[in-house]
């Protein structure tokens, strides 16, 4: 009896701690056949592991184990429907072979970062769950987590409330080599970049890079355009816009637009 109910709390365990299982696009036919709303704007690039879940979509690399792109919808209903609540279990996601372990992480003085905001998926206790999968998970200096970046997820869903629906994309930038932790499989980027797309006509879209260390600037001094982020990235954001509307929009660096 001991054992079958030993037996029966670790699948309970591994039901809590398991990522709900994505839809992983391939192409563009992929994208469009999706049951998710993520991609709905377009794929940035297809890495090696594109996975479509409830609340996001991860562009994962199996080379620096981490995603290097998350994109997803964020409507003003969602930010308000506070349904789930944080857990702050993080763990390994089971349908990508390369995901980071929590442990990659233990001791080395980085967090483990969203992508994702959990506060962003707080809808859903399915989309909550699968915003701590190692998969939504990139080295960040804690005071980057915990201020400028928290600063800047909270902003996002202020205007999330406002303009009433946006899409998020957000992921890691390196620039050049550096130091790396999980036995040296894990690359610590030197900056993020957020890009924020006001859906509601007329659509704008603003874009960020924020320094993967202590920073004291203001948010609005951290402002680029998307062009600048497709440039150092090579990935095609909001491909499916029409291609003057992406043009227009892209090029935009103007934080007054969002005041």
């Amino acid at each position: 009896m001991a054992r079958l109910t030993n037996f029966l709390w670790f699948s309970v365990l591994l039901s809590v701690l398991s990522a709900s299982e994505p839809v992983f696009i391939r192409n563009a036919k992929d994208a469009e056949a999706s049951p998710y709303d993520n991609l709905l704007v377009g794929v940035p690039s297809f890495t090696d592991y594109v996975a479509d879940r409830l609340g996001f979509c991860t562009g994962f690399s199996r080379k620096f184990r981490q995603p290097l792109w998350i994109q997803y919808r964020l409507t003003a209903e969602e930010v308000q429907n506070k349904i789930a609540i944080r857990n702050s279990r993080f763990y390994p996601d089971k349908f990508i072979p390369e995901s980071a372990s929590p442990k990659d992480y233990t001791r080395t003085g980085f967090d483990r970062g969203h992508m994702a905001a959990a506060a962003d998926m707080r809808w859903s206790e399915d989309a909550m769950k699968d915003s701590f999968a190692m998969t939504n998970i990139s080295p960040q200096h804690p005071d980057c987590n915990r201020k400028i970046w928290k600063d800047l997820e909270e902003l996002t869903r202020r205007w999330a409330l406002r303009e009433k629906e946006l899409y998020v994309i957000c992921g890691p930038l390196f620039f050049q080599e550096g130091i790396a932790i999980g036995n040296g499989t894990i690359p610590v980027p030197r900056a993020y970049f957020r890009i924020i797309c006001d859906m509601t006509p007329p659509r704008k879209m603003i874009a960020f890079i924020v320094p993967n260390q202590p920073c004291s600037k203001s948010l609005k001094s951290l402002v680029v355009s998307v062009d600048l982020i497709e440039a150092l990235t090579g990935y095609d954001f909001f491909s499916r816009f029409p291609a003057e509307i992406q043009k227009e929009l892209q090029e935009e660096s103007c934080f007054k637009k969002w005041e």
